[in-house]
């Protein structure tokens, strides 16, 4: 089967949509839930400025055990969840679904490592000045940390766009379906090869995007 350059970018450019559609979403929702958790587990961990061992180590546990899941394996798992809430599980707004729910604890881990960056002393100073937990967080550990952060959303925004690669074997969408269906089922490698060239510049272009806003910010 024979595509001319018309029928490749009808091919193509719907799927680059859904792709960065996927993407995007899951990443926002992965941190409107991943970037609090992450701040409970800086804020509660021993000698912080609201220590509770039981939480961090209960919260600790729970992101450890999803972030063990491989993704593949999730992705299936979550198939009547995803269908209880969307209504299918087959699409791209469905794929969003194990995609925040994979990303989310990478997002928090990712949100704890750049904040324990931030030098005490610097908390303590605060402290000193009278500052309450809710200013620390928001005008100390986040203003602090916000170049680390931003390299953190360039990483997890790179992991995303392999997980929606993969969410395309469930027909989820975007790219990797196209791969997979155009591509690998109907025997087409300049097909996989676009997809592969298309997802690199992606991820060079995030990649590229966030170290200069964080070497910006840094400075």
């Amino acid at each position: 089967m024979s595509f001319d350059i018309a029928s490749l970018f009808q091919l193509i450019l719907p799927a680059t949509g859904e792709t960065l559609y996927m993407v995007v979403v899951s990443t926002l929702l992965a941190y409107l839930i991943g970037l609090p958790l992450g701040i409970i587990l800086v804020v509660t961990s021993p000698g912080h400025i609201m220590p509770n061992p039981w939480v961090e180590r209960t919260l600790g546990t729970v992101i450890n055990i999803l972030r063990s899941a491989p993704f593949i394996i999730l992705l299936v798992a979550l198939i009547p969840f995803t269908r209880s809430i969307i209504g299918t599980s087959i699409g791209t707004t469905a794929a969003i679904v194990p995609l925040v729910i994979s990303a989310a604890p990478f997002v928090a881990r990712v949100v704890e490592s750049s904040l324990k960056e931030v030098p005490y002393g610097v908390i303590e100073a605060a402290l000193s000045m009278g500052a309450s937990p809710q200013q620390i967080i928001q005008k100390v550990l986040l203003p602090e940390a916000k170049a680390s952060l931003i390299l953190g959303v360039a990483i997890t925004t790179i992991s995303v766009i392999g997980y929606t690669a993969m969410a395309g074997t469930v027909g989820g969408g975007g790219l990797g379906d196209l791969a997979i269906q155009y591509g690998y089922n109907r025997f087409r490698t300049d097909i996989m090869v676009i997809t592969v060239v298309i997802l690199v510049v992606i991820v060079q272009i995030i990649q590229s995007l966030g170290t200069a806003l964080a070497r910006k910010l840094t400075h």
